[in-house]
């Protein structure tokens, strides 16, 4: 399968060779809208069964738990507010849109923020609003582990090989 940067959320990320060595195992999937206003479906999936993974591809979403290495994850949507832009939502109280994936050892993870909780920096390409700081997988367990971020999820194989933060004040 060809890999290609152009028309995904990886158009948005700093270009550098160990950035496209970890895009090198993951095919392109369709980005998509960073700000939509529906969740995004995933079609045959059964949330009868219990929370499992998702089908491959990038969800608009937050991890909203992480233990053991897997993380638990939900769709969001852009609500659009009265006195401000808006902000982020999941799905209501008593939905059961959620899924459940392991975090690939080698899981790509794109701050918008840096890499240490302290950092107060912005890293997002000014474009796309998409973080662009490369951190390690131990500062993404560490950071949703204390809260939910905005994000970009890509899903392959059934684990999570990349997180790249949306940008939200």
């Amino acid at each position: 399968m060809a890999l290609s940067f152009a028309g995904s959320a990886q158009a948005g990320s700093t270009y550098t060779p160990a950035l496209a060595a970890s895009f090198a195992a993951t095919p392109t999937f369709k980005a998509p809208e960073i700000f939509g206003t529906t969740f995004q479906k995933d079609p045959g999936h059964d949330f009868t069964k219990g929370v499992h993974s998702r089908r491959d591809g990038i969800l608009r979403g937050w991890i909203t738990h992480i233990r053991g290495g897997k993380a638990e994850y939900e769709p969001i949507k852009w609500k659009k507010d009265k006195h401000t832009e808006g902000y982020f939502v999941g799905p209501p109280e008593g939905d059961v849109t959620a899924y459940a994936s392991p975090i690939a050892k080698n899981v790509v993870f794109l701050s918008a923020f840096g890499c240490k909780p302290s950092s107060a920096a912005m890293t997002v390409d000014r474009r796309t609003g998409l973080g662009n700081k490369k951190c390690s997988r131990a500062a993404l367990i560490k950071r949703f582990k204390t809260t939910e971020r905005p994000s970009l999820i890509t899903v392959y194989k059934g684990k999570i090989v990349r997180v790249q933060e949306i940008y939200t004040p």
